[in-house]
């Protein structure tokens, strides 16, 4: 973070649309992984940015920040469409013949004969990284050139991706698809191709002019925030860190009155497809430099199953503690876990980061109605020192 705030305001104003090669990535940060897992939060990111520059020569970068916080606050207005990704993601996998099953195949390991897909997609999977725009093409292709089904799509980005973040990764295949706003999709032009890879694709064979998807699914109307337990600092509590939110030292706790603290590690739960080793390796990597911070170096790592509570009661503890956890595969573990808490009589407290609860209330519609509260945002927030 250090080394690329010089480059976070007109540099990458201007140069953030280039997909230049796996070797060349000094027109992004690639901090995503880290902010993904809240090793650096994304309020750190922003106060890096804005101590270097002026708001408007980061606006940009600042922008792209929110728009990962956005992805996160439309889907906890919207649940259903977490659920209804994993079930057509099912589906799909399901359905696939002996034909589809070879053409995704060849996709997914880069064997399409279309040159710049086919370097993407070995690209991600040996690096757990793609560009932004790239994953805009890519997705485009998958889903308008070679007609594969989105979610399967979706799937391979979030079992490959060091970043992925169930959010961001599922509302943006819905974006290109052209689900997310109703009619407007991403088609993939071979120009924009080669002008933001500097000439080194030339797709001549992409479907340009397909249109966008459609689907019978309604998400519904826009919930609040689903409900959730605060922490009683006057209770027995134990720690819980999950690989959303590696950084507990700033949620406000007094860790030192922490009965016991442990990590769980959900990464596998991404996708019921084996998901990419240099993910799960990043996800043990990350909680492990968690615990080291916060003094833990000897806290359980809890394998899955029943052992949540039985690790609770042994600790003697009536509630568990651990930094808000949104929709995606973890959040699925514990909602499984609840009823069996309730039966032990253990609270699971949640802490709500400031930047989330000052962000999310605006994440309802498009992204215009969050970029429009930037400027609030930062002075709400003292963004700026």
């Amino acid at each position: 973070m250090a080394t690329f705030a010089p480059f976070m305001g007109r540099h990458y104003a201007s140069q953030r649309n280039y997909d230049l090669g796996p070797e060349k990535r000094g027109n992004v940060s690639i901090l995503s992984p880290y902010i993904r897992r809240r090793l650096v939060t994304e309020e750190e990111v922003v106060r890096a940015a804005l101590a270097a520059h002026s708001p408007d020569e980061a606006e940009k970068y600042v922008q792209e920040v929110f728009w990962r916080t956005y992805w996160k606050g439309w889907l906890e207005h919207r649940p259903e469409v977490w659920i209804d990704y994993k079930r057509g993601r099912d589906a799909a996998l399901a359905s696939l013949d002996r034909r589809q099953t070879k053409a995704v195949t060849a996709a997914e390991e880069g064997r399409t004969g279309i040159e710049c897909f086919d370097a993407w997609a070995r690209e991600l999977i040996e690096t757990g990284y793609l560009h932004n725009h790239a994953r805009m093409w890519f997705a485009s292709i998958w889903i308008f050139t070679l007609h594969l089904p989105w979610q399967i799509g979706a799937d391979f980005f979030l079992r490959h991706l060091l970043d992925g973040d169930p959010a961001s990764n599922t509302l943006g295949w819905r974006w290109v698809a052209g689900l997310h706003t109703k009619g407007k999709h991403y088609a993939a032009q071979g120009w924009n191709v080669a002008k933001f890879t500097h000439q080194r694709f030339h797709p001549g064979n992409l479907n340009e002019t397909a249109d966008p998807l459609e689907e019978t699914f309604d998400a519904g109307a826009v919930l609040p925030v689903r409900d959730f337990m605060p922490y009683d600092p006057a209770r027995s509590t134990v720690l819980l860190i999950t690989d959303e939110d590696c950084q507990p030292e700033t949620l406000g706790l007094d860790l030192s009155t922490m009965r016991a603290i442990a990590t769980v590690q959900t990464s596998t739960d991404r996708s019921p497809l084996p998901v990419s080793e240099g993910v799960v390796r990043f996800d043990r990597k990350a909680l492990s430099d968690a615990t080291a911070r916060v003094g833990a170096g000897t806290a359980m790592t809890l394998p899955r199953g029943r052992d949540l509570v039985d690790w609770a009661a042994r600790a003697e503890a009536t509630q568990i503690v651990t930094a808000f956890v949104p929709q995606g595969p973890t959040r699925d573990w514990l909602n499984t876990t609840l009823p069996r808490l309730a039966e032990a009589e253990i609270t699971l407290a949640e802490v709500q980061r400031k930047w989330d609860s000052a962000v999310w209330p605006y994440a309802t519609a498009g992204f215009f109605k969050v970029k429009k509260k930037i400027p609030h945002l930062i002075e709400e927030l003292q963004l700026i020192s």
